[in-house]
């Protein structure tokens, strides 16, 4: 069953940049952590530079998802009464 959607090591990586990218990090750093973050390398493997990049890009992520998430309902009940 599982192996039905088995992804990619690519396919996984363009899932993530494309996620990253969309929510606001930069072109380049969402390239670099979409990489590290599908290789799925354990913490004791990566630099502390990795870490970080990957921890920034996630951080931008969340914040702008969460904005997001939270004004999508808010259109779409204002545009119930336009």
């Amino acid at each position: 069953m599982h192996d039905r959607f088995h992804m990619t090591l690519e396919q996984e990586e363009a899932i993530y940049y494309s996620q990253l990218f969309r929510y606001g990090v930069d072109y380049e750093k969402a390239a670099i952590a979409a990489r590290i973050i599908a290789s799925k390398d354990p913490d004791e493997l990566l630099t502390e530079e990795e870490k970080q990049l990957v921890t920034e890009a996630c951080k931008i992520w969340l914040a702008k998802h969460k904005r997001l998430t939270h004004i999508n309902p808010m259109l779409n009940k204002y545009q119930k009464f336009k």
